[in-house]
Order: structure tokens, then sequence, then C-alpha cells
């Protein structure tokens, strides 16, 4: 059962790599670059992309099951190609986002992704995580500087490690009861983002200040820095919500896994040079 890893150098499909060999799956990765994705000699490679489905029967040849990395624009003719190619599996990632109406939410997409997937009539799982621990990689030159700054400091949520994400999706991908699931991932714990500064000076050994912003500064820095009004819009009402209404942890990462998931403190312990 050869397994297709689109996104294979993406922040989960490269992860996903290593979890499927490690199973003893075998393991056909798309990438558009090879070199820079450093690709374990156990793992065929095939040169392409999801944006260009031109590149996309030759990576589907044989293949009975997919990991989808989410990319709403050709994801109808991704399901074309890979219905012709009797493929019979497909494992999307997705996101827990999926029914929020605002304008600037990534709902929109990963809901396009689930919907095609859906109506193509594969032997489908949806994997619908929340937040990622790797958004706080950004703030790793206000941690070296001693001071995170960010607004919405008591807003609770249950970030997860994208190798958690990798190792459900692998797990889903080589054992069976998950077809028509649409699963929710968290990470274990709930906390607040003054938590996590918290966590990053007690597992870095130093004093690192938190300094609230309020949510007009923190608007006028994300457009500032690039990001569409809109999508500041909707970030900004989802830190609000979760401050009101503090997200619990699933459960779903450790029973599917049958081991705890990745605590906020061991992320950042095995990313000590990121921070210091």
């Amino acid at each position: 059962m050869t397994i297709l890893v689109t996104g294979a150098t993406g922040s989960v499909g490269r992860l996903m790599v290593d979890e499927l060999l490690a199973l003893g799956a075998p393991v056909r990765a798309l990438t558009v670059d090879p070199k820079r994705a450093q690709l374990p000699a156990e793992a065929e490679v095939v040169v392409g992309s999801l944006a260009r489905p031109s590149t996309l029967p030759v990576a589907l040849k044989g293949v009975s099951a997919v990991y989808l990395a989410p990319m709403a624009r050709t994801v109808r003719r991704f399901c074309e190609l890979a219905s012709d190619a009797g493929v019979e599996r497909v494992v999307a990632l997705s996101g827990s986002s999926v029914g929020d109406e605002h304008e600037g939410s990534s709902g929109h997409e990963y809901a396009a992704v689930e919907a095609a997937v859906r109506e193509a009539g594969f032997a489908r799982t949806f994997l619908r995580p929340g937040v990622f621990m790797n958004n706080t990689l950004g703030w790793a030159p206000m941690v070296r500087a001693g001071e995170v700054a960010t607004a919405y400091g008591d807003a609770t949520q249950t970030p997860i490690d994208l190798g958690d994400i990798a190792a459900v999706a692998a797990r889903v991908l080589v054992s069976d009861g998950h077809d028509g699931a649409t699963y929710v991932l968290g990470g274990p714990e709930a906390i607040s983002q003054r938590e996590q500064v918290e966590t990053l000076g007690s597992v870095l050994g130093r004093k690192i200040r938190f300094r609230e912003l309020t949510p007009a500064e923190q608007r006028a820095q994300w457009i500032a820095y690039g990001v569409p009004e809109a999508a500041v819009g909707w970030l900004l009402e989802g830190f609000e919500e979760t401050l009101r209404h503090p997200q619990v942890p699933t459960g779903v990462v450790e029973e599917l896994l049958g081991r705890p998931g990745t605590t906020y403190a061991d992320w950042v312990a095995a990313r000590r040079e990121v921070f210091a």
C-alpha cells in the first residue's frame, strides 16, 4: 500500500514522511525541491506540487492512500486525478476553523478541501487541529530581548505540536476504523499566552517579562507586518473568544496514539536554540 505524502517539504508533510517510514509503510513524497527537503533514502521522491496538477498523474500512479495537504484552489482537480488513479483513501489536513463564517477565517479554505474530498467518494478522514505551538516561534526575537508583548495575554487555548499532528495522520493512514471520521486535535493542556511566556522563562532559565498590548496596538502591528486586515480581525476575535470561553483539551491525540500529547514545556525544551 503505497502512501503519497503531498507537501512533503511542508511543516506537517515532512514529519509525516518520517512517521510513516517508522511504521513500516511504503512512502512516496511529493515535493518541488527534493534537495531542500533532505528526504530519507527509504522514501520514493517525486517532483511536483498540488499547485501544479499536471505533475500529479505520475505521483498518483500505483498509490492507494494519500495524505492531502490543504490547497483549496486545486483540490477538485486533485480529486479527479486521484479517482482516475484508483486512490481509495484520503486523510486530509483541515482545521478547527471549519464552519467559522468570518470573512478572514481560514475555515473557508479548509471547508472547500473537505467538501471536495467528501463529494469525490473516497474513504476519508479529516484532521482539524487548532492553534499550533509553532506559532510562538514568532516570539523568538522578543524572548531573546527579555520581553514578549502581545494582546489577550489571558486567552487560553490548547496549542498542538506539529509532530503530534503528523503522528496522528500517519497512524490513521495505516490503521482501520477511521473512515468517515473527523478528528478535532489539540494539545494536552489549556494554557494562556501569559502562561506560555512563563513556561518559556522557566524552561530557558531566564526572566522573560510579559507586556499586554491593546487589541488596537496588536492590530496595527500585524497590519504593519503585512497580515491582511480581514485575517487580523478574525485572529483578534479568536483570541477574544478564548478569553471569554477558554479551550479545553480534546484528548483525541492521546486516544489515537496511546501516549501523552506533547506539552508546551517539552516543545520549548526541544527548541532551546531558537529562543536562546
